[in-house]
């Protein structure tokens, strides 16, 4: 079991379970986990990044390692250039959490850590041998991050979209990034979420608070509203209607259109455990295999790279376009977006209209103590559920890798049913909980 890292890198409170100490041994540590001599780094805007970031910093470099600092950026930018370069990468972030948490993720050439990396991560932070420094790293500034960046978005040669096109860059790491790419982009647009002053990343804005971007489309008519994380590796979107296109409904959209090209490889997306029902038979009934995996866009891209597949992600809004880049990427993956709907002049609706969704609840349940799980009373009570549902529902129950939180997610043809079953296994839960 990993005693820092979780579904998406090394995360928690600032100061508390995340400390500048550990940053420092991060930064150390992948001289000789990764065997690298060049790292790139970035971080979002919360204001406990920057100290994060030059702890990593400074661990790095007492070992020899040479540093490009590319300050505030979106976590696509620094995988990509991780990637391309063939260096390590670090991104100082705590995606969609609130302000006072942060995090660590590294990258090993663009792509994230496997297991056996992130443990021995692990145990140079807790048994590092004492050094002696003989060669500090340099430390370079990383304006070349963008451009390798940039070059990658020209590449793709997007049309113009005359759609009307609001965007909530969530306070976050990509609130300029996406201003540049979507002003080119779209000859209107409305920009939310873009003024960060270190606390109020993802307060009442991005893609865990849709209400922001809702009201966007709503008072300003708009066609599309686009709404990123606090890291920018997700996105969410909301149609004219106001109604919700989640991650699976994205990739359905862009699937559809790759495989209408000749594009989609080996005619298979990847989702998770988490995708709806209703989106797995329309894939099917479109001639596209899906491959499962567990939740984490890490098990996704894992997926992704030993198949050569095209596409996949989550329905959380992480979306890979592996034949572009390594990770979840919310301005590619709206820009894609947006290109699909001005090349086939149809709208969000028209192009998801044969999905007939299942009904599907999560609920979390908020507790540090994840071991509840085991209680055989929750053991047996999901095993009961899952017996009653067989093959024609979903029964999903895990601790959360990102927050002290397990979550219950239950899936089947009623909603009457969905509602029963939440409303039995929370019920055990919650009274596990009070005992322990």
């Amino acid at each position: 079991m990993a005693k820092y890292f979780g579904t998406d890198g090394i995360r928690g409170r600032y100061n508390l379970e995340l400390t500048n100490s550990l940053a420092f041994k991060v930064g150390q540590s992948l001289k000789s986990v990764l065997n690298t001599n060049r790292l790139v780094i970035g971080m979002d805007t919360r204001e406990s990044s920057s100290e994060l970031l030059y702890s990593v910093i400074s661990g790095a470099q007492s070992v020899g390692i040479d540093v490009m600092n590319a300050g505030v950026v979106s976590t696509p930018l620094i995988s990509h250039y991780s990637k391309q370069k063939e260096v390590s990468g670090v991104m100082i972030t705590a995606s969609h959490n609130p302000y006072t948490d942060n995090g660590i993720k590294v990258f090993n050439k663009g792509n994230k850590l496997s297991e056996s990396e992130e443990l021995a991560i692990e145990d140079f932070i807790d048994n590092n041998p004492k050094f002696t420094v003989t060669t500090i790293g340099k430390l370079y500034s990383g304006e070349e991050v963008l451009d390798l960046y940039l070059d990658l978005i020209e590449s793709l040669d997007f049309n113009q979209s005359s759609l009307r096109v609001g965007f909530d860059s969530a306070n976050g790491a990509n609130y300029l990034i996406s201003y540049g790419i979507l002003r080119e982009m779209c000859k209107e647009h409305y920009q939310i979420g873009f003024k960060p002053d270190g606390k109020n990343i993802n307060e009442g804005v991005g893609s865990t608070h849709l209400e922001a971007i809702t009201k966007l489309v709503k008072d300003n008519n708009l066609d599309i509203g686009l709404s990123f994380d606090g890291d920018g590796d997700r996105v969410l979107v909301v149609d004219k209607d106001l109604d919700i296109i989640d991650g699976d409904l994205i990739i359905y959209i862009i699937a559809n259109y790759l495989k209408d090209h000749g594009l989609l490889k080996k005619d298979t997306v990847v989702l998770t455990s988490m995708s709806n029902l209703g989106i797995i038979k329309a894939f099917e009934r479109k001639g596209i295999k899906v491959v499962l995996t567990g939740v984490g866009d890490k098990y996704v891209l894992e997926e992704l790279n030993k198949n050569g597949y095209s596409i996949g992600g989550e329905n959380s809004g992480h979306v890979i376009l592996r034949d572009y880049i390594s990770t979840g990427d919310g301005l590619l993956v709206g820009a894609y977006l947006l290109n699909i709907l001005e090349v086939t002049g149809k709208t969000l609706k028209e192009l998801t209209s044969d999905i007939k969704m299942w009904p599907q609840t999560m609920e979390n349940i908020r507790t540090f103590n994840k071991d509840i799980l085991n209680d055989q009373r929750v053991v047996d009570v999901i095993e009961e559920v899952k017996g009653i549902l067989g093959i024609n529902g979903k029964v999903l129950i895990r601790a959360s890798g990102t927050e002290p939180l397990i979550r219950v997610t239950i899936s089947c043809e009623l909603k009457s049913d969905v509602d029963k079953y939440v409303n039995l296994i929370v019920g055990v839960i919650n009274e596990v909980k009070e005992e322990v």
